[in-house]
């Protein structure tokens, strides 16, 4: 395979990527995509080129997203044990 021929493939695995991308973000809220998109393993800077956003917009928003995640997770009461758990 010679390098023309990798470029072309890449082109369309770049290209099928954007559309799986696209699809499971469809009828999301910025945050939403953002952090479905991030739990997928692309890149900040790959998910700005699909979202037609800055780089530092979805640090941002990835950033945002970790506190708050944080936040409810601390909110959580822990669960409680049973007595037979507690061997009481």
């Amino acid at each position: 395979m010679d390098e023309k021929q990798f470029d072309a493939i890449m082109k369309r695995m770049d290209s099928v990527t954007k559309l799986l991308a696209f699809n499971i973000i469809k009828d999301k809220s910025v945050n939403e995509q953002v952090d479905a998109l991030t739990k997928a393993g692309l890149k900040a800077s790959d998910i700005a080129d699909l979202l037609g956003k800055t780089e530092n917009q979805i640090y941002v928003t990835q950033t945002f997203l970790r506190k708050k995640k944080k936040e409810l997770a601390k909110e959580q009461p822990e669960p409680q044990q049973s007595m037979e758990e507690q061997n009481v």
